[in-house]
């Protein structure tokens, strides 16, 4: 321990979003536990700045999903990308991270590694959905491909691609059971009733399409069942005044309670999720809670993207299970009118085969990952080969 506090390595970390930010809070807590001195540089989220961790742009930058949507950010985006590159070139941080945001961060760690430094990418785009030929510019961008999902590190042995499966850190810092009692009582919700959760998203273009069909629906519930509780969990403030914005704008007269800030004891707190696609649906797959999944993309993003896919389910859930566990709604299918009936069965039928099968991901992906993720950038530091095929 003495040996490695002694050589104070400066390890640079680039996120995109707030999964990212969970996930490089793990990570440096790891190398810190081994590394106390290490110092952390880059772009980060709240978690990881309470660790010290030095951000040179806010993480918002990077927070932006769909063709489209990059186009009109394009500007900043490769300004942004440039000043890194320039930073770390000047800098000289021992091991480059890049965690998720593949768009953005698989050039960064392309520039770097032609010059030698030594790069890890942490969650894998998703090259076996679809792009399939960007796993040679994974290959040409990073000395390591730290996998979350086991069918990821077989996609890149068939390509012989170092890549290394360290599970994922939710599914370590999720209980294997979660108390939906307890969860209310914290949040101060009736413990009797049903609860629907409505969760549109984290970024702001997926509210703008989300919220409308996810607040119509809910009306439509409501008026069938008056006892139904609805709970709203927000990232972040400015999230939350969106959500207010348009609740006031389509359904005002819905009861609907917004929570910033724990979106985790919600989903324990809840009989049913009604939410957008991403990393939030493993969180309640890991919570073990129904859900009805839904994605609406900006029309031109969808209609350039919709060729390029070849994936039978586009959410964790069903993707790790490869089999339909939970309902997926896409673009023009995210209406009331096919919504509503799929919460219902969720909310007043028997779920009980479905826990088993959340419960069996969970057992999956529980791999203890920031100490396996944290321990392979050390090792790569370090110079220790990196042919190691488990």
């Amino acid at each position: 321990m003495s040996d490695l506090s002694s050589k104070a390595p400066v390890f640079a970390i680039v996120v995109g979003e707030h999964s990212g930010d969970t996930l490089g809070e793990g990570l440096i807590k790891s190398i810190q536990a081994k590394i106390p001195n290490a110092k952390f540089v880059g772009i980060g989220g709240p978690k990881m700045q309470a660790l010290g961790f030095e951000s040179l742009f806010a993480m918002d930058e990077l927070a932006v999903m769909g063709i489209v949507e990059v186009l009109g950010r394009i500007r900043r985006l490769l300004y942004v990308r440039k000043r890194l590159t320039e930073y770390f070139t000047q800098n000289k941080p021992d091991v480059f991270i890049g965690i998720d945001a593949p768009d953005f961060n698989l050039t960064l760690e392309e520039r770097l590694k032609a010059q030698g430094y030594k790069t890890v990418h942490y969650v894998s785009p998703s090259v076996w959905a679809w792009r399939e030929k960007r796993v040679f510019k994974v290959e040409r961008a990073t000395n390591l491909v730290l996998a979350l999902l086991p069918f990821e590190k077989a996609f890149y042995d068939k390509y012989d691609v170092p890549c290394k499966f360290v599970g994922h850190s939710l599914a370590d810092d999720i209980p294997l059971t979660s108390d939906k009692l307890e969860a209310r009582n914290v949040l101060g919700l009736d413990s009797e009733g049903k609860v629907l959760a409505l969760m549109p998203g984290s970024r702001g273009g997926e509210l703008s399409r989300l919220v409308e069909p996810f607040l119509l629906s809910a009306k439509q519930l409501f008026a069938e069942d008056a006892s139904l509780t609805f709970v709203a969990p927000m990232i972040s403030d400015k999230r939350a005044e969106q959500f207010n914005q348009l609740h006031q704008e389509i359904a005002p007269e819905l009861p609907v309670s917004v929570i910033v800030g724990k979106t985790q004891q919600v989903m324990a707190a809840s009989d049913c999720l009604l939410t957008a696609s991403g990393t939030v649906t493993l969180e309640a797959a890991l919570i073990k809670r129904p859900m009805v999944i839904t994605y609406r993309f900006n029309w031109l993003t969808y209609q350039l993207g919709k060729h390029l896919v070849k994936l039978k389910h586009f959410s964790l859930p069903n993707l790790l299970a490869d089999k339909e566990l939970v309902p997926e709604l896409l673009q023009d299918q995210v209406t009331p009118e096919n919504i509503v009936p799929l919460v219902k069965e969720r909310l007043y039928q028997d779920q009980s085969s479905l826990e088993q099968a959340f419960t069996d991901i969970h057992l999956t992906l529980k791999q203890d990952a920031s100490e396996q993720a944290a321990q392979a950038v050390i090792e790569l530091w370090q110079d220790t080969p990196l042919n190691d095929k488990r």
